[in-house]
């Protein structure tokens, strides 16, 4: 049985021809040529089986023959919010690890403490792309570019806001045992979890948030660095919301 071949193709119904990147990886690497089956994503929801129509050295075109509607794996939306890490192969190993475990959306905090307050999502995208086909995933995560921690705080956001941190003198529940009882929602809930830089939060900044609806959480008694407890806080939303 050949491998299912899988290619990410945003547009798969208003074009018919991969991506350049796509294109270039499909003729090059995997040597498809005309009459070949593969398979597209969209990133929304939806596989496709494919046919290739032309292979070009630079054009992949194809033919859609049957489109494959999928089933969300997880209730509600996953939206952890992370200050990156000074090293950028830490923020890039959660993203993609993340990816693969599923969640829906990332954003990236600029805080007090953030030991990186530059930062370019080009190279990331391209890693949650290789990650969403590698784990067969019909949703891409959505990717949002560095906020200041105060601007962040104060968006419009839906359902339950968490701000995980170790400082000391505010209320905290475990962050599992918050998100648990969602198990027994038919929708599940939109659910969005703050993870502070290695020096943590400031003790303004934890305020700032509990004032504008955020929840103060731990995660447990171990310290964890950054993109560990990023990830951490991903699966458990993930076993929380998961149908």
């Amino acid at each position: 049985m050949k491998e299912m071949r899988f290619f990410f193709t945003p547009n798969a119904t208003g074009s018919n021809e991969l991506p350049l990147d796509e294109a270039m990886h499909a003729l090059r690497v995997l040597r498809l040529k005309s009459g070949d089956e593969m398979f597209l994503m969209d990133g929304v929801g939806s596989f496709y089986r494919a046919i290739v129509t032309i292979a070009a050295t630079k054009r992949c075109m194809y033919e859609i023959v049957e489109t494959l509607p999928q089933q969300r794996a997880w209730k509600g939306k996953i939206h952890v919010a992370v200050a990156p890490t000074k090293v950028m192969d830490k923020i890039e190993w959660f993203c993609e690890k993340a990816t693969e475990i599923g969640i829906d959306e990332i954003s990236f905090l600029n805080c007090k403490l953030s030991e990186r307050k530059v930062l370019r999502t080009v190279r990331i995208e391209k890693i949650i792309i290789s990650a969403v086909k590698q784990s067969r995933k019909a949703w891409k995560p959505k990717l949002n570019p560095m906020l200041p921690f105060r601007d962040f705080v104060k968006l419009p956001l839906h359902g339950r806001k968490f701000i995980a941190h170790c400082q000391e003198g505010f209320p905290q529940n475990d962050l599992f045992e918050e998100l648990l009882p969602l198990r027994a929602s038919s929708n599940g809930e939109e659910v969005t979890i703050l993870i502070g830089p290695e020096g943590d939060f400031s003790i303004e900044e934890v305020s700032l948030a509990l004032d504008n609806g955020f929840e103060s959480v731990s995660l447990g008694k171990s310290r964890l660095r950054t993109e560990t407890a990023a990830l951490y806080a991903t699966a458990i939303a993930q076993l929380a919301l998961r149908k």
